[in-house]
């Protein structure tokens, strides 16, 4: 395959997880700021492995996901340089945000959503929030999930282990 090639792990997303994005296509840009105010850019994150977790704190599912999302995925990629993780929390303002960090007990970095327009760019209108979208270093969305369904979220670890993993060198140039 050549390096320019958008490398999806999906053959097709099913239409009833209600994403208004498709597999292959350029992430949306978008502006995250955290409640601390530090914000960061979908272009800024160009050349990084991207994890974008939807969020809300009255998300049963996603309390449910975001332990193993905080031990099985940012635990152990946190200190790579290749990757970041960002929930997006569906709006809620950063006193809800912050406070619902704390409950849940999870150190990846939760970025607000005040008018939804961000959970808007990927997902129909009333889609339910509980999504995971993972972006390769060209910028390309190429995996998506819907609820916390562990046969996906296991193959979408090994979707972020792939993409992170160092490129394999042809005979001779190692």
């Amino acid at each position: 395959m050549k390096k320019a090639e958008a490398q999806t792990f999906q053959k097709e997303v099913p239409t009833d997880y209600g994403y208004v994005v498709r597999l292959g296509q350029t992430v949306p840009d978008f502006d995250l700021e955290l409640p601390d105010g530090t914000k960061t850019s979908m272009k800024a994150l160009l050349g990084k492995v991207v994890m974008l977790q939807f969020t809300a704190s009255w998300c049963g599912v996603c309390r449910k996901e975001m332990p193993h999302i905080e031990s099985d995925i940012w635990q152990k990629h946190k200190n790579n340089p290749g990757f970041a993780l960002y929930g997006i929390d569906l709006k809620e303002p950063a006193e809800k945000v912050l406070e619902f960090q704390q409950q849940m007990q999870i150190t990846y970095p939760l970025a607000l959503d005040l008018d939804g327009s961000i959970f808007y760019a990927f997902a129909e209108q009333n889609a339910g929030v509980t999504r995971n979208v993972i972006i390769d270093k060209e910028g390309k969305i190429v995996f998506m999930t819907r609820l916390f369904k562990e046969e996906e979220f296991e193959e979408m670890k090994r979707v972020i282990e792939t993409l992170l993993a160092p490129p394999n060198l042809p005979k001779g140039e190692e």
